[in-house]
């Protein structure tokens, strides 16, 4: 199984972790570490630049 990596800081993810779609494309997939998660880290989008969290 590939290890999938935060696309906030790049760093391998395991326990906690969320993965999901972009909310706005819907194509792309976003994951989040669990401490990006809790401290509200940005993330992008590859596809469409969507920015989240907020």
């Amino acid at each position: 199984m590939e290890l999938k990596k935060c696309t906030s800081c790049n760093r391998g993810v395991q326990e906690g972790a969320t993965i999901f779609k972009c909310p706005k494309c819907g194509k792309e997939e976003i994951v989040r570490c669990k401490d990006c998660k809790r401290v509200g880290v940005k993330y992008n989008c590859k596809g469409c630049g969507f920015e989240g969290p907020n």
